[in-house]
């Protein structure tokens, strides 16, 4: 560390814990918790329009490619999280979310006027920057803000948001590629508007979204820090009515300028290396199994259900709704029963329908709809499991790596179990048999099943706590 300055003793993160649950904390997820949003768009059209930009009227892209154009979206989002994972730490959560939404947008609407594989590949690289550079920012920011009895629930909701941007896409490419209704080479297009239209609205209620104070006070800007929470506690007094509670517990930190990279890795890899092996490993788990499934899941349809292009959006609208209710109703659980039995429990029965599921598919015993509800059943539980694998590694880190953190095991899971998903699935898929897409979807499931197994040995009783209680900053004095 370095650029030591006066020690400080506060109150501040209590008296953010505190706070009753208020409009203001409402906006805060609305304005950060946005990008799962769109990330799930783009998932969700990119997976729709597959088959379609095969066709030589459109991209004419190989099946192949369509993976290679998935995986360097998910390779983008690898380098974005870990580039803009050190800007988050370094200069605050604020600039960097502001910057990250940037790029996305330029990536996003770029993609909408691609005119070959070439210039479509680079787009997607460029807008998985944007997405990657969002995930530590957002998640850091959030979990500073949100009272500590609500942070589970709330971060559980805020990532499974991804659902309502899949839901989103599902519902609009069936309009989109209706060839009666819109020509083959357009409405693709189009839907990749949609995220760019979101995106920007989002840049206006951005600008009330504070910097975080527990950030503002380890770099050592008590006073700003102080303005911006007696400044959130006054709208909050005035929204609910109600004076606020007293705020129990002080903290002393030894504020620098500037964290090194080495007390950062030390405390990653040395004092709390069972808790990296433990997001590292979950964040594997789910990676591979979402980036598996959502990338290629039109090319299933198509290849092994004969269904039509423009139908696709059907089938994914219902899966993604139903992704969307498990972290909405299994969350609070989170915060009631607590981490390591949801999370522990929530992997283990995604592994047993997932299993079961796969058995099916290779006899043949399934069909578009069945193969449907039986993925609803299976992403109810597994889209809890992943939202609570980001959770984990936003929360169980000192304040001044947190976003590092977040950045480097989303980037290491995406990098081991993202990016070559796609290609992967592709490949079974391309053979035209069910089989090796069965033994596929077994790995899968074996993978989360390890990941049970991890968490139930080396998972955090983090529900209910401060941040500073269940890591202590390195700051601290």
């Amino acid at each position: 560390m370095s650029g030591d300055l006066p020690t400080i003793e506060t109150d501040i993160p209590a008296r953010l814990d505190r706070l009753p649950w208020s409009r203001f904390h409402l906006l805060v997820i609305v304005a950060l918790g946005v990008t799962w949003v769109l990330d799930g768009l783009e998932v969700t059209i990119v997976g729709a329009i597959g088959p379609l930009l095969q066709r030589p009227e459109t991209l004419g892209l190989g099946t192949a490619q369509v993976g290679l154009m998935a995986s360097l979206y998910v390779a983008g989002a690898v380098i974005g999280a870990l580039g803009f994972g050190w800007l988050t730490d370094r200069v605050g959560r604020r600039p960097v979310f502001y910057a990250t939404l940037l790029l996305y947008l330029a990536g996003v609407l770029a993609s909408a006027c691609a005119w070959g594989p070439a210039s479509f590949g680079l787009f997607r690289l460029v807008t998985g920057l944007g997405i990657g550079g969002e995930y530590a920012a957002i998640n850091s920011a959030i979990d500073e803000l949100i009272p500590a009895r609500l942070r589970g629930r709330i971060d559980l909701l805020v990532n499974g948001s991804f659902w309502l941007g899949a839901a989103l896409g599902a519902a609009a490419t069936p309009l989109l590629l209706d060839p009666t209704r819109l020509p083959l080479d357009l409405g693709w297009r189009l839907g990749f508007g949609i995220g760019g239209a979101l995106g920007l609205s989002i840049l206006v209620l951005r600008r009330y979204v504070p910097e975080s104070p527990r950030w503002l006070l380890t770099h050592g800007r008590a006073d700003e820090a102080e303005t911006i929470v007696a400044g959130i506690e006054r709208r909050v007094a005035q929204a609910t009515g109600q004076p606020l509670a007293r705020a129990e517990g002080r903290l002393r930190v030894r504020p620098r300028r500037r964290f090194g990279f080495r007390p950062i890795f030390a405390a990653m890899l040395g004092t709390h290396r069972a808790r990296s092996l433990l997001a590292l490993v979950l964040m594997i788990a789910q990676a591979f199994l979402f980036n598996a499934v959502f990338f290629t899941y039109g090319l299933v349809l198509t290849r092994f259900y004969g269904i039509a292009d423009q139908r696709i959006g059907l089938y994914l609208l219902p899966l993604a709704l139903g992704n969307f209710l498990g972290p909405l109703l299994l969350g609070p659980f989170f915060d009631r029963i607590g981490r390591r039995r949801m999370i522990a429990g929530t992997f283990l029965v995604s592994a047993l329908l997932l299993a079961a599921t796969a058995a099916l598919f290779a006899t043949g015993a399934l069909s578009a709809i069945s193969q449907t509800a039986a993925w609803i059943a299976i992403f109810f539980f597994a889209s809890a499991a992943a939202s609570s694998a980001y959770l984990t590694a936003s929360e169980i880190f000192p304040l001044e790596t947190r976003a590092l953190a977040i950045a480097v095991f989303y980037a290491l899971g995406t990098l081991i179990g993202g990016s070559t998903a796609p290609w992967l699935f592709g490949r079974l898929i391309a053979t035209g048999a069910a089989t090796p897409l069965a033994l596929g979807y077994g790995g899968a499931a074996l993978l989360l099943l390890v990941a049970a197994f991890t968490e139930w040995r080396l998972g955090i009783d983090a529900e209910n706590k401060a941040l500073e209680d269940i890591a202590a900053p390195l700051s601290a004095a």
